[in-house]
């Protein structure tokens, strides 16, 4: 969860910009050579993390390099982070790098003990869409379709324990329905085959989805946020349609240090990143994205990746998920 409403309004980032001006100028200059922000994914995390990266390079004079070490669902791209010793390797990860350890029966990392927090850099929100042919127009309506047709109706997601796949799985229990989850290889394969109509819904991130909204595609039924948001004020709050305990679902990313990193390096790291993410420039690019930049503190981070895990911990067991290595 994103704090209990402290970032709601998104305004950390500009807010936290003098101070974190202030941070640089007391702290020691890092890095001293080239930094690699390493990403687990490609797609949208890896797409910010060049957006940021791109900004750290100039207030630096020294490159930030994005580097791309997929597969185990993001555990070889924190593995590889948690064991740096050169102080200038950073991880930039999500939703896998809290839960992995409830999917995995076991890991080679340890995510709370072997990373030291920075910031949370972005968020983006969780959305429920349908095809156009659906008959549901509504999350009430799409409710009593299930009911009516138990067994028969189906979410698709791009694989077991991502955001989209959880916030299925959250929605279930909130209803007390039960629709089959269908996992996919990529996203874009889950789109495609919602928008056929070969699965029935999919609680996607904002930005995947409100492109297919916007061509008639799809249709939106609800966010998974505490309040509407501005990029598709027409679609209501899960709150708003009765069904709770979803206020709170969304695409994360944070950056991340080998739990041994200075003190010092960090505070540094993170007044830089508070300044980058403050940029006119890069919060636009963020919004194209589909995504709100954040630039909360080490401690904020902390406490959202904590309850995060809490979170989701509980419900992947009961829901019996689990993850092959």
């Amino acid at each position: 969860m994103i704090g209990r409403r402290r970032f709601i309004e998104f305004a950390a980032a500009s807010l936290f910009a003098p101070a974190a001006f202030a941070a640089r100028a007391a702290t020691p200059a890092w890095p001293t050579r080239p930094v690699r922000i390493v990403v687990g994914f490609g797609g949208a995390l890896e797409a910010v993390a060049r957006i940021i990266a791109e900004r750290l390079s100039v207030l630096w004079g020294q490159p930030a390099v994005v580097e791309l070490k997929a597969g185990a669902s993001g555990n070889i791209a924190a593995e590889s982070v948690a064991r740096a010793t050169d102080g200038h390797t950073v991880l930039l990860a999500g939703t896998p790098l809290a839960v992995n350890r409830y999917l995995y029966q076991s890991l080679s990392y340890d995510p709370l003990a072997d990373f030291a927090p920075v910031s949370l850099v972005s968020v983006q929100p969780n959305v429920m869409i349908v095809p156009s042919s659906s008959p549901a127009r509504s999350v009430a309506e799409f409710i009593a379709h299930a009911k009516a047709n138990p067994g028969k109706v189906t979410f698709g997601s791009p694989g077991h324990g991502t955001s989209v796949h959880l916030c299925g799985e959250l929605f279930k229990r909130a209803t007390g329905i039960e629709i089959t989850h269908v996992p996919y290889r990529a996203a874009s394969n889950t789109m495609t085959d919602l928008i056929a109509g070969r699965i029935d819904t999919i609680f996607s991130t904002l930005a995947f989805a409100l492109p297919q909204i916007a061509a008639g595609r799809a249709r939106g039924l609800a966010v998974a946020w505490p309040k509407r948001v501005a990029a598709a004020p027409e679609l209501p709050t899960f709150a708003e349609t009765g069904v709770p305990g979803l206020d709170e679902v969304a695409l994360w990313f944070g950056l991340f240090v080998p739990a041994l990193t200075p003190a010092d390096t960090v505070r540094r790291f993170h007044a830089d990143t508070v300044v980058a993410l403050a940029d006119p420039q890069v919060r636009a690019r963020f919004e194209q994205l589909g995504a709100t930049p954040v630039g909360s503190t080490p401690t904020e981070l902390a406490g959202h990746f904590r309850a995060e895990m809490d979170r989701w911990g509980p419900l992947i067991r009961d829901a019996r998920i689990t993850l092959n290595d």
